[in-house]
């Protein structure tokens, strides 16, 4: 068995990833593959796992290169974390739409920074599913941890002939969370949760049978910290009757109605943590770490290496996944899947988070049917960005990708159709780098810019800053 990392390059989340799947005694034997397309971050991220597995006494020598499809040769698991265009792209992700006054705690899922993201990811996909398909060994299954989540995999899965999953721990975090608001341990507790990345509902919570959901609103309300850093997830659950996965910072941008007036912001939003709504927060936390290789890399190395028992094993699904395929023990977990019918009243085609099972029979979906009505409304709004921005990402059509900006619940409810225009041209123009399939809309919008300056009609960004530490 051969697994391929890409992206392999990001030391803390290769390092543990690998150090998941090596706890599981069954897995030791199967080759390893890492790669990337940044050299120097590549080697060292290598030469620290390679320690660990030395010091853990697995005779497995990682292959590590720049050439994917050497990684991909005859691999049965792709796992996917790269980021495209890393800090330069999404600086203007974030940046740009403020000067439009579209502000943005992280601009990775949705709103308009999510569906650039998108368009740069799936342009790339596009390329490692084909590399995937003609050198991969026969029923590859690609595990995908990268952002936009639901666009990547609804690309790969409907366009690019991919088996592919995706990946995401936002559900496990809200269930330790809403164990914390309860005073229970996690262990006490039976979730059932449902929806899309990152806009998923607990439907249930219950101890020894017993139903809490009701409870969850006066728990949070009542907590010293979370009824400070969640208000929005504790508005929509207040107004909407089921509590979101998502973070706060996360949640108040895929809904149109937090983050549209700056005065107002800081009413919803806590600035103890990023996480929780800062202006362009989490852009702040990664440009803080752009060269953390220079101090972590070190540490890392003079620190033990990893354990392979299981004491350092984490709780991300791709190894349990793998585990579960190849050893035919159960595996329950809330994976990204296509619908095909499991949440009745979200279409068919696109991507859902739902509760799942792998075992050596496969990945089973089971039948969750109808979400409550008001979560499935906020839903279906996010799945027809999500279509379009897909859609247009597969056939670089700006018609299609100025419909799905257009449509985004906060760019809409911010932006006019003509600020909407300029922002998407100066996004194409920017992002030109990470955008092939874009070329003749990129020269198109150059042309209109340039006789916009001339002319004096460009409209002037807005003095808009936003709430920041």
């Amino acid at each position: 068995m051969k697994i391929a990392f890409i992206g392999a390059g990001s030391l803390g989340f290769t390092r543990k990833l690998l150090t998941d799947i090596m706890s599981v005694p069954e897995l030791r034997g199967a080759e390893i593959a890492f790669t990337d397309i940044n050299q120097h971050n590549l080697d060292m991220v290598t030469e620290l796992c390679q320690r660990d597995l030395d010091s853990n006494g697995i005779n497995t020598k990682i292959q590590s290169t720049l050439n994917r499809r050497e990684a991909f040769t005859g691999a049965n698991y792709v796992i996917n974390c790269v980021r495209i265009g890393v800090i330069d792209a999404f600086t203007t992700d974030v940046e740009i739409p403020l000067k439009y006054g579209v502000d943005q705690c992280v601009g990775d899922t949705l709103c308009i920074g999510g569906i650039m993201y998108g368009q740069r990811v799936i342009a790339a996909m596009k390329d490692f599913c084909k590399d995937m398909r003609e050198v991969c060994a026969p029923g590859v299954l690609h595990l995908n941890y990268s952002n936009p989540n639901a666009m990547a995999t609804w690309a790969c899965n409907h366009y690019f002939g991919i088996n592919t999953i995706g990946l995401c721990h936002g559900v496990m975090g809200g269930e330790w969370q809403i164990a914390s608001a309860l005073d229970m341990k996690r262990e006490e507790l039976d979730f059932v949760c449902a929806g899309i990345n990152h806009q998923t509902w607990y439907l249930s919570v219950k101890k020894d049978g017993v139903e809490l959901r009701d409870k969850l609103l006066a728990a949070y309300e009542a907590h010293p910290i979370f009824s400070q850093q969640e208000k929005v997830r504790i508005d929509i659950l207040r107004r909407f009757g089921y509590y979101s996965t998502e973070s706060n910072g996360h949640l108040s941008e895929y809904v149109a109605w937090y983050r549209k007036r700056e005065d107002e912001l800081a009413d919803w939003i806590s600035l103890d943590d990023w996480i929780n709504g800062e202006t362009g927060g989490y852009l702040r936390e990664c440009s803080g770490r752009r060269d953390w290789f220079v101090q972590d890399f070190p540490n890392a190395m003079n620190a033990p290496p990893m354990k392979f028992d299981g004491t350092d094993r984490g709780h991300e699904h791709g190894s349990y996944i793998i585990e579960a395929l190849e050893t035919r023990r159960l595996y329950r977990g809330t994976f990204n899947v296509v619908n095909n019918g499991c949440i009745t009243n979200l279409p068919n085609d696109c991507i859902v988070e739902v509760p799942c099972y792998a075992d050596g029979n496969g990945i089973s979906v089971p039948f969750v049917g109808d979400l409550p009505d008001g979560p499935a409304a906020i839903c279906s709004q996010s799945v027809n960005v999500q279509r379009l921005a897909v859609k247009a990402a597969i056939a670089g059509d700006d018609w299609l990708l100025r419909q799905a900006v257009l449509l985004d619940p906060l760019t809409g409810a911010v932006c006019t159709p003509r600020e909407i225009d300029q922002m998407v041209d100066e996004m194409l123009i920017a992002q030109e780098q990470w955008l092939p399939q874009y070329t003749k809309a990129i020269s198109e919008a150059k042309t209109r810019r340039a006789q916009a300056e001339k002319n004096g009609t460009l409209i002037p960004p807005r003095p808009y800053k936003g709430v920041r530490k």
